[in-house]
């Protein structure tokens, strides 16, 4: 059996880990709050060697103090911000057409510069000859630096390339301050080699804010750029 001292050096050792456990907690909860605040860097120290995102740093300058004093934010936090651009192909071609998803994986990593994934049916649709786990797209999610440079690739280059445009409709929002645009052809990236694709593609974008609304949202992507066509058009 153990003798006192070592009966008390083990209350002691107790006492201590119980003295320590919420103060490990603190530490913890501190660790993942600035493991939050900080991923916004980490995601920008990935593409390290890449030219600094000049929309991130209009977002900073411009951006945010201007909508603090427009809508009455007390808190730069409060802002709402872009937390991530989701970029799909649909392709129900690839039933029947093999190479399609090979062509329009190597579209959408020269569009997106990241590799994609592919997307599989979740469950079997008989009509369409559909089968669970059968491929039917391919879709990227850009964070961080990517997503700056494809925004403003997007807002700068691409939407002005397309025939007759005359601005972005405002119906793509969801009400949650999310909203999707959908392109008829993937050419308008001036990356992608005319000459090089099989077929036209079109492809769905979708930015995720942190907006409370849409009234947010729209407000901050036009401070961004983003070339909505006017109220009384839409």
């Amino acid at each position: 059996m153990p003798d006192n001292e070592e009966v008390e050096q083990q209350a002691e050792a107790s006492a201590e880990a119980t003295e320590q456990a919420p103060r490990r907690q603190r530490q913890t909860r501190g660790r993942r709050a600035a493991g939050a605040t900080a991923t916004a860097e980490q995601e920008l120290a990935e593409t390290a060697g890449a030219p600094y995102p000049r929309l991130l740093d209009s977002y900073r300058n411009e951006i945010v103090p201007a909508m603090m004093s427009e809508f009455g934010f007390t808190n730069s936090m409060r802002v709402p911000r872009i937390e991530k651009i989701v970029v799909n192909i649909g392709l129900g071609e690839a039933l029947t057409n093999g190479r399609a998803m090979e062509a329009a994986t190597r579209d959408l990593t020269t569009i997106s510069g990241q590799k994609p994934i592919i997307t599989r049916a979740r469950k079997s649709i008989a009509g369409f000859k559909l089968r669970a786990g059968n491929p039917i797209g391919t879709c990227v999610t850009l964070r961080g630096a990517r997503m700056y440079h494809f925004l403003d690739r997007l807002i700068n280059t691409a939407l002005p390339r397309i025939r007759d445009f005359r601005g972005i409709s405002r119906r793509g929002f969801d009400g949650r301050g999310n909203f999707s645009i959908g392109i008829r052809e993937q050419i308008i990236f001036p990356e992608i080699d005319y000459n090089q694709i099989d077929r036209f593609r079109g492809l769905q974008v979708t930015i995720i804010t942190s907006a409370q609304n849409d009234a947010e949202s729209i407000r901050m992507l036009e401070m961004f750029g983003m070339p909505f066509v006017r109220e009384s058009q839409s």
